[in-house]
């Protein structure tokens, strides 16, 4: 039987995503739509929590016996890895979490599918990244999913742009390492020369904040896609849009996920 928001009682599932800040985050409105489709007996809210207070929170949500699962955003995919009891490979292979199981001892078992996201909801869009050069701003946690993803997907050259290079320098290694068909270098705020350029920092989310890249030198045919959700369209994406290049936003990237999120956490 399709559950619906008005029937949650003491046997629903209490899931949460973790974020700082967290009014932005649409994470739960699909969550929520997914385990009405799912016939699902859960539920999804978002909690604001500050970097300092990460471990103090995750202690406290492994003692609810109840609780379904955790998703994880910006700024806690990396830290949070480290406060997982396991690690999926993927999860392993990137450095870190996005969606973190609670097993029934009360162990909490980390996953990773922001990349598989991320390519996926280009796919969907007719957007394919095999044999394809990209350009991409940003080496955290949501940058390192998609970078494997990239390499692992086909592209033919990756390079990486990031504020604190040494960062950069890191996730070129490791993903040369994992894909050495995939040329991965590090590189300049200029994205000449690629076909898919890419925003994975949190730039533009917020009012005033930089440009992540250097638009002057975005034109077509590129495609230029972004991992925020909100603003719909970013100060990048009107940018790329204004010099006539395609745009894709953040939106497919939760789309094309949600169900393997849900999953991961024990819906059926």
């Amino acid at each position: 039987m399709t559950q619906t928001r008005a029937s949650i009682s003491g046997r629903t599932a209490v899931t949460v995503i973790l974020a700082h800040p967290v009014a932005h985050v649409r994470t739960p409105q699909a969550m929520n739509a997914q385990f009405d489709a799912m016939g699902f007996d859960g539920v999804m809210v978002a909690l604001d929590v500050a970097p300092e207070d990460l471990a103090t929170v995750v202690a406290g949500l492994r003692r609810m016996r109840n609780l379904g699962g955790i998703v994880v955003t910006v700024p806690h995919k990396e830290a949070i890895a480290a406060l997982c009891d396991e690690l999926t490979d993927a999860a392993r292979q990137v450095g870190a979490v996005n969606v973190i199981r609670r097993e029934a001892d009360g162990r909490l078992v980390g996953g990773q599918f922001d990349g598989e996201g991320f390519v996926a909801g280009l796919s969907g869009a007719g957007h394919d990244v095999a044999g394809r050069a990209v350009f991409m701003a940003g080496a955290g946690g949501a940058a390192a999913g998609l970078a494997f993803a990239f390499a692992r997907h086909g592209a033919t050259r990756l390079t990486i742009h990031n504020r604190t290079v040494a960062k950069a320098e890191a996730l070129a290694a490791r993903v040369r390492a994992a894909y050495p068909g995939c040329d991965t270098r590090t590189g300049g705020p200029d994205p000449s020369g690629h076909e898919v350029v890419v925003n994975a920092t949190s730039l533009g989310m917020h009012d005033g904040d930089a440009l992540p890249l250097d638009v002057e030198r975005l034109a077509p045919p590129m495609l230029a896609a972004e991992v925020i959700m909100a603003p719909e369209v970013t100060p990048f994406l009107a940018e790329a849009a204004r010099r006539g290049c395609a745009t894709h936003g953040g939106k497919p990237m939760l789309v094309a996920q949600v169900a393997l999120l849900a999953r991961f956490m024990g819906a059926a």
